[in-house]
């Protein structure tokens, strides 16, 4: 029985992308999976505190900390929201990661977590693709890409999709065709990547 954790976090609990994707990928995963288990976060609705001396300190030893690790070690695969805001990832996101990154415990080559799938929807209101104008201020696919494979030896992967402010921004209102392809490519890459790695898994 496979286990996915399933972390959202954009502030909207309706009308956001990232959330619209997880959500798919979820359902198909539960199609392929149906005796599985989806362990979810709502990092939005249920913020993390962050992280304190007190909390560095203790380590694993933390209850809150011990948990995060325990959940992420638990889970076959992993599922993450991570819409961009202000260039980079929500700051409840963040949280999670300062949490549940532990030295000495969960990290480097031998962590519990190396090999581990971690797909990421990695959506935006504009574009940052390499050759847009603002490709230099990609920070969400860099930093996590960087982060969870060098802290966990993670797996990662992600579905991207863009300018999803196109509908409510008149000046973005040529730009809709390309957030509507964006858009259907996001949908079907869920579907894809939950039916191969749901398939990976059962091997």
């Amino acid at each position: 029985m496979a286990t996915l954790l399933h972390l959202d976090s954009a502030v909207f609990p309706q009308g956001s992308a990232s959330r619209e994707v997880t959500a798919a990928f979820v359902r198909t995963w539960r199609e392929q999976h149906p005796d599985g288990q989806v362990v979810y976060r709502d990092l939005a609705a249920e913020p993390l505190p962050h992280l304190n001396a007190a909390a560095v300190a203790a380590g694993v030893e933390h209850p809150l900390r011990g948990e995060l690790a325990a959940e992420l070690a638990a889970a076959d695969a992993v599922l993450i929201g991570a819409p961009m805001y202000n260039f980079t990832i929500p700051s409840t996101l963040k949280a999670w990661l300062d949490h549940v990154i532990i030295a000495g415990h969960n990290v480097g080559p031998d962590s519990p977590v190396a090999g581990t799938p971690i797909t990421v929807v990695a959506s935006r209101g504009g574009s940052y693709a390499p050759g847009t104008p603002r490709e230099d201020a990609e920070f969400v696919q860099n930093y996590l890409a960087k982060l969870l494979t060098s802290m966990f030896a993670a797996e990662v992967d992600f579905i991207v999709p863009e300018l999803t402010l196109a509908r409510t921004k008149p000046e973005m209102a040529e730009l809709i065709p390309l957030a509507d392809t964006s858009r259907a490519k996001a949908f079907s890459e869920a579907a894809e990547k939950a039916k191969t790695l749901a398939s990976r898994l059962a091997a």
